[in-house]
């Protein structure tokens, strides 16, 4: 595809993060670690990428600069080498934009037929402070999209009349196809690895991680982004009102010497799924759980790792039968080693977080204790940008470990969950989604005989 097939009006501009050195020799392209040598070219061409490199220009601003050369080829070398951000204007307006950030795919040389021309499931598109953008965790660049009009033919070219001109819609199907953006029918359907995934898990996934995308630590990372402009969270979250319920402290220094060995732990560790309801795990054993597995020390660390140290992740217990305890749903207050309560066990919202276990327990039972474990995101998400929520999965995951290993040295039996219902306790706790919320769930009681 050639850059004179786009409109006249047409912008290019070499895409963030390229620098084009020229010398009298030749040109070249660095993006590192990716560096291109442009050699052979003439005096006018030469020209051409000075202008490109004073800011974006349309082909016929370059080509004025070569002053007559033919920059044919070095132009589609730029484009279809994804050197070039392109923005294609028409009718003295941006209609949207191609961003690469890695390189290129090949052009396709056919076009998708109008009929099965459909956008892919895992196509994204969002609003930023730039507007719309349109996204693949697959792809090699985003689109964005500046004209709403071109909204309507996202999903294929018969979806709806447009507007635009032909020639721009014509355009604008085949940098879709090209993006990677567009695709045939039902072709993500038809094989196991595009339909095993969905939409989300691939984009959070691909967000989350270094790549292509993300190559640089500018916005990605402990960045500490809010500094100066957000206060910090407390390290400890507000105590809920009501009468603190004190627990037991064991004795480590005892414990030491008499818990099973690590290796002993670990390979007797099981999840279990039945449990003793006529002899229940006692407050005194969940008191000893929680102290020995998400306690805060004196110097604010815990006994499972977080990283940068934001320990975000508090435990609600949900107690139904506890020997020496009252039926609530309590908070887990890991400063003072105390249960405050926060709501009733017969609470519409409490009882559809019970419920929530019937699929994980055998014959449909109902927990002796579920721990929720909630995090309150804004301690991570002050500091980290991109991997934030991916982070807080990690720490719930070495938390749930932590609770298991405690278990079964203590000879009690658990169960983690692989879901709980986090409508139902933002309802029990009365707390915002976006402050505070659920993100895991683990079953602990005395097991069986």
């Amino acid at each position: 595809m050639l850059a004179s097939a786009y409109p006249a009006q047409t912008r290019f501009a070499l895409r963030a993060g390229v620098t084009c050195l020229t010398t009298p020799a030749g040109a070249v392209l660095l993006n590192p670690p990716r560096n291109e040598k442009l050699t052979g070219l003439g005096a006018g061409a030469l020209r051409a990428l000075k202008t490109l490199n004073q800011g974006p220009a349309t082909a016929a601003e370059m080509a004025t600069a070569a002053a007559g050369d033919d920059i044919t080829a070095l132009m589609r070398k730029l484009t279809d080498g994804g050197w070039l951000s392109v923005t294609v204007r028409d009718g003295g307006r941006d209609l949207y934009s191609i961003r690469p950030f890695a390189d290129p795919v090949p052009r396709p040389e056919v076009a998708l037929p109008a009929w099965s021309a459909t956008l892919s499931k895992f196509a994204v598109l969002h609003r930023d402070s730039q507007g719309f953008v349109l996204e693949h965790p697959r792809s090699w660049c985003d689109l964005r999209i500046h004209d709403p009009r071109l909204l309507a033919l996202l999903d294929g070219p018969l979806a709806a009349d447009s507007p635009v001109p032909a020639a721009v819609k014509t355009q604008f199907m085949a940098d879709l196809q090209w993006c990677g953006l567009l695709v045939d029918g039902d072709e993500e359907e038809r094989e196991f690895t595009t339909r095993s995934w969905n939409t989300p898990d691939l984009w959070f996934h691909r967000r989350s991680t270094l790549g292509a995308r993300t190559v640089t630590w500018d916005d990605f990372g402990p960045t500490r982004w809010a500094e100066g402009q957000f206060p910090e969270l407390p390290a400890r979250r507000a105590v809920f009102p009501g009468e603190a319920v004190p627990l037991t402290k064991p004795d480590l220094v005892s414990l030491r010497l008499s818990d099973p060995s690590l290796a002993a732990t670990i390979e007797d560790r099981v999840s279990t799924r039945a449990f003793d309801e006529a002899a229940p795990i006692t407050s005194n054993q969940l008191g000893e759980l929680l102290f020995r597995a998400a306690r805060t020390r004196e110097d604010g660390s815990r006994p499972y790792p977080s990283g940068g140290g934001a320990y975000e992740l508090e435990i609600y217990p949900v107690v139904r039968n506890v020997s020496g305890l009252d039926n609530a749903m309590y908070h887990y207050d890991s400063t003072d080693h105390v249960l405050r309560p926060v709501a009733p066990l017969d609470s519409p919202a409490v009882r559809k977080l019970l419920k929530s276990t019937s699929a994980t327990l055998a014959g449909g039972a109902e927990p002796q204790v579920l721990l929720l474990i909630s995090a309150r995101a804004g301690r991570v998400m002050w500091s980290y940008e991109q991997v934030a929520y991916a982070n807080i999965l990690k720490h719930v995951g070495v938390l749930m470990q932590t609770i298991y290993l405690t278990a079964t040295a203590m000879h009690l039996g658990a169960v983690a969950q692989g879901f709980s219902d986090t409508t139902a306790f933002a309802t029990a706790t009365g707390l915002d989604e976006l402050e505070e919320c659920n993100v895991g769930s683990i079953i602990v009681g005395s097991p069986a005989r």
